[in-house]
């Protein structure tokens, strides 16, 4: 394996424990900042938001910007903005500073996964972007709950010193082990945005979406959905959802290798299709322990498996642009977690918690619509000998 995708990988990690860890601490936060858990909680929509707006304007105006420099910067800035946050007296401080690692998340990510599928060999880029992703991955099987140990035992300002100091080690990695990256193709600035209006674009961050709104809509309201099986115990609840992300962690990984041998569209549909059954049996599923674990196995499974195909569709439509594609990727599933979570929130005041994974359900269930019409249009346009943009032919 490429080391220098295990340390592109480190810094994933890094930003996928300081997004997800913030849930865990909320409560020791409001209580040390004089302030509520739900202002408390907007260190979660501050993060998010600047990670999802920032990422594809970094991508499009530092597309040109040495691969390396680009990545140690933006994780200089990432451990900065976590060590203000953790110094931090007040709450106007902590979102400010929670907006500046947003910063560095967002100029590493898309950055991380272009170098990935560059470095990468040829028929190899799917275990490539694997790899890197995983590292997102394993930061909600690993990174999250480990970080929430670590404030139990010295307090939240602990945690993001944790964040910060794995985001330094990856910023060290990446300075003494990423040296042979190829530099990226000066193009235009209106070349780099020319893929905001290629339908295969469109359709493709549509998919991603529908896809992360209905996978992650349960997830969001864990809590109400699994309460049968779990007894209303977060211990309990906190156990099942290890089994979830470890779960995700094993189906991103194994896609890669599934997408290099049979091509995203048969990993992304089968995925997309197991995922439709068991949010449709869910509401039946998760009454047992069983049910539920078997449940959360393949729910974690294929619903991170669509990951890499989706990044893999994207690179391939424009190789010269995936930072940018990436990174809009990237604000693709940020908007479809944010409208499923508000959506679940006002579908449950009119149907039993128990059965909100059916609405997941036909939100997958469009999806996997959005990628077949994608992967027409792809095919069609590989038919033509000149598109629109020539520069995007697949």
């Amino acid at each position: 394996m490429d080391p220098r995708l295990i340390v592109l990988a480190l810094g994933m990690f890094a930003m996928g424990t300081d997004n997800f860890v913030v849930a865990g601490i909320l409560p020791s936060v409001a209580s040390s900042l004089g302030t509520s858990v739900s202002l408390a909680g907007q260190m979660v929509a501050v993060y998010a938001l600047s990670f999802a707006v920032l990422a594809p304007v970094m991508a499009a105006v530092g597309g040109g910007w040495p691969r390396k420099p680009m990545l140690v910067v933006a994780l200089g800035i990432f451990v900065v903005g976590n060590a203000i946050t953790a110094m931090a007296t007040d709450l106007h401080t902590v979102l400010l500073s929670r907006a500046l690692a947003g910063l560095g998340a967002a100029m590493f990510s898309p950055t991380a996964l272009g170098v990935a599928s560059a470095i990468a060999p040829p028929g190899r880029r799917g275990y490539a972007l694997s790899i890197v992703t995983a590292g997102l991955a394993g930061a909600t099987a690993l990174g999250s709950p480990l970080g929430t140990f670590i404030g139990g035992l010295g307090g939240w300002r602990m945690t993001l010193w944790f964040v910060a100091a794995l985001g330094l080690v990856a910023m060290l990695a990446v300075w003494w082990l990423l040296n042979a990256v190829r530099p990226p193709e000066r193009i235009s600035l209106r070349e780099r945005f020319a893929p905001i209006g290629d339908a295969r674009v469109a359709l493709a961050l549509l998919t991603n979406v529908f896809a992360n709104g209905g996978l992650l809509m349960v997830y969001t309201y864990a809590g109400l959905v699994l309460d049968r099986a779990t007894g209303g115990s977060e211990r309990t609840l906190a156990a099942v959802l290890l089994v979830w992300g470890v779960s995700a962690t094993v189906g991103n990984l194994f896609a890669g290798r599934l997408v290099d041998r049979f091509g995203s569209r048969s990993v992304m549909n089968a995925s997309l299709a197991i995922a439709i059954a068991v949010f449709c049996a869910l509401p039946w599923a998760s009454a047992s322990m069983a049910g539920t674990v078997v449940s959360l196995v393949l729910w974690g499974f294929c619903g991170w498996a669509v990951i890499v195909p989706q990044q893999h569709r994207l690179v391939k439509i424009a190789p010269k642009v995936a930072p940018l594609l990436l990174a809009l990727n990237n604000t693709a599933t940020y908007g479809g977690l944010a409208c499923s979570s508000m959506l679940g929130g006002l579908v449950l005041l009119f149907i039993d918690r128990h059965y909100l994974s059916l609405i997941g359900a036909a939100m997958i269930l469009a999806a996997l619509v959005l990628a077949e019409a994608t992967h027409a249009v792809i095919a069609r346009r590989e038919d033509k000998a000149q598109g629109r943009f020539p520069e995007l032919q697949a």
